[in-house]
């Protein structure tokens, strides 16, 4: 199939202006790594999906078909993020300068499910079944109720407000891990000095696990929950760490580097499949690599992918949220679904 080559100027990951209505434009602005926001050109629904394999027997095909395709779903969006798959068949996802998220179900067109949304960013489910964000503007981790009530489940550290909480995973002790970046304020609104990593126990409790990162972004467990994963937007790599019995982290390690002088994007969303093979945004799409941190290969998006998520029936399609649009490829190997062991 002949390949479609797609341009498209990097879409920020990282919001210092946050709209408050949606929009078919998007809205220029520039972050704290001096990237520069701005439109993709048009693109068609389907495109190739572009491999690189690497020269070792686990290859790429072992998860994804070489007829495998890259569809566009949806489009028009400001800027879209935390993609998530309910059981009840549709997709959430957020627009984070529409300060709305979104609910998308197959053939038909995304609906709002909430407005205002705290400009959301990162969304997962907790061992309930009930949605869990993070919240930009209003910095914090919420949970909503099945009545539709959103609580707040950690605002602050020691007293003092978090930054911009990002991406959040659960484990299946019920606690809720967090990254927090200072993406959605701006650097006089700091209060803690770091950005960190944190747990959230089931009784409240937040812990700080990790503070040394420059921008920490997506975070997911092993399948087994004993290892966590998380990235660094800036610095460009995964880093690992081994889950003691208590929660916290211990052991430290770089897992993997994505960098690509020649195409846009950084580490941002990042989830794992059952087989434990870890996927990540990076430059120019999802970069996958096994558990023992070999990459396997890419899959290329035609825009900027900022966070990906499993969806469908038997999880085996990788939903994608790209600057304005909404992508989906189906894969061989299922992902864990969010609320269950190693989920996220």
């Amino acid at each position: 199939m002949k390949n479609i080559i797609l341009r498209v100027t990097l879409y920020s990951l990282l919001f210092t202006v946050l709209g408050t209505a949606p929009s078919n434009s998007v809205t220029e602005a520039r972050n704290d790594l001096g990237f520069r926001c701005s439109k993709s050109r048009s693109q068609s629904g389907l495109t190739s999906a572009q491999l690189r394999n690497m020269s070792n027997k686990n290859s790429l095909q072992v998860i994804l078909d070489d007829n495998a395709q890259v569809e566009k779903v949806a489009g028009g969006f400001q800027f879209i993020e935390g993609p998530l798959w309910h059981p009840k068949g549709f997709l959430l996802f957020s627009d984070i300068p529409a300060n709305t998220i979104y609910q998308w179900t197959a053939n038909k067109k995304p609906e709002i499910f909430r407005r205002p949304s705290g400009n959301t960013n990162g969304n997962t489910l907790d061992r309930e079944g009930r949605l869990l964000s993070a919240e930009h503007s209003n910095r914090r981790v919420s949970r909503t109720e099945n009545d539709g009530t959103v609580v707040t489940l950690a605002s602050q550290f020691e007293g003092k407000r978090l930054n911009s909480p990002n991406d959040l995973v659960v484990k299946s002790d019920g606690s809720i891990y967090f990254t927090d970046p200072p993406y959605g304020i701006q650097s006089e609104q700091e209060e803690l000095g770091f950005y960190g990593v944190y747990r959230l126990a089931p009784d409240g409790k937040v812990t700080l696990l990790v503070k040394d990162f420059v921008r920490p972004n997506g975070i997911a467990f092993s399948p087994d929950e004993t290892k966590l994963y998380v990235n660094d937007s800036q610095e460009g790599h995964i880093r690992v760490f081994d889950v003691k019995s208590d929660g916290t982290l211990e052991n430290g390690q770089l897992f993997a580097e994505l960098k690509d002088p020649n195409k846009q994007g950084v580490p941002d969303g990042m989830k794992v499949d059952l087989e434990g093979n870890v996927y990540s945004t990076g430059p120019g799409g999802i970069w996958v690599f096994s558990p023992s941190g070999n990459l396997l290969g890419t899959i290329e998006v035609p825009e900027v992918a900022a966070n990906i998520a499993w969806g469908d029936e038997d999880y085996k399609t990788l939903y994608i949220t790209a600057s304005n649009s909404l992508y989906r490829i189906r894969l061989k190997i299922p992902g864990v679904q969010p609320g269950r062991k190693g989920s996220s």
